[in-house]
């Protein structure tokens, strides 16, 4: 929460609001469930003799081990990626090292939303720390921690374990399904974009980005059409050279 908020409460080159953080990173609406992480995670008493940099930084950040969650995400796809750097760093070397991430690891990103890294930067580093980032991530793989948790209420709602404390203040045993169902639909939902390579936004009709994709190469063709035009033109009234006389 430090992290993703540290632009709100301090100065920074690139900051970035909640609201901004929120529409870059939801491409769906039931697919709002972040996995986060935070780099350098340094013991104590080792931090002195490990040097931080900006290439170290960003690969602690997609490591597995940094992640605040008990979700492999080399086992899911990101859909989208937020990094919050804190302190004194270079942003193009932020921005080079977030691309070769991208492009030594693409296969771990959907290629149907293009740019799908957001990164952002706050003047003021963490105290005791020289630089820091804060990794917030929209991936797949956090489909594994739903399934997790929907075989252990499965196992414990097989035999009505528990389930009388919650009947007793009202409760139905039909809320307990819907949640299941719900659960399960989100987990099918995930996968689906984790396989997908073509998407239909949902809520749209198809024919509206075909319509839309035929207006662009309208638009393409009629440009490239003035562009000969005139070409032809200037042709046209090129003055021809002058035989000299002999």
């Amino acid at each position: 929460m430090s992290g993703i908020t540290t632009c709100l409460r301090f100065p920074g080159q690139l900051n970035s609001d909640l609201r901004k953080l929120a529409v870059n990173m939801v491409p769906f609406p039931r697919l709002h469930f972040f996995m986060t992480g935070y780099a350098p995670l340094t013991a104590r008493g080792s931090a002195q003799f490990r040097a931080v940099s900006i290439p170290e930084l960003t690969q602690q950040m997609f490591d597995a081990k940094n992640m605040m969650a008990a979700s492999d995400p080399r086992h899911g796809r990101y859909l989208t990626v937020a990094a919050v750097f804190r302190g004194k760093v270079a942003m193009k070397e932020v921005e080079e090292q977030m691309q070769n991430v991208q492009n030594k690891n693409s296969t771990y990103f959907v290629e149907w939303i293009p740019n799908n890294v957001l990164t952002a930067h706050c003047d003021i580093a963490p105290r005791g720390f020289k630089m820091a980032v804060t990794f917030i991530g929209n991936t797949t793989c956090i489909q594994e921690l739903f399934k997790r948790v929907s075989d252990q209420f499965t196992a414990m709602f097989k035999r009505k374990a528990f389930l009388h404390w919650y009947t007793q203040e009202g409760m139905d045993e039909m809320e307990f399904t819907e949640a299941e169902s719900n659960m399960q639909d989100l987990v099918a939902e995930y996968q689906q974009y984790q396989d997908a390579t073509y998407v239909v936004l949902i809520g749209m009709d198809e024919m509206e980005f075909t319509e839309a994709e035929s207006n662009m190469q309208d638009l393409v063709a009629e440009y490239q059409q003035y562009q000969d035009a005139t070409a032809e033109e200037e042709g046209e009234y090129e003055e021809e050279p002058v035989e000299e006389e002999q």
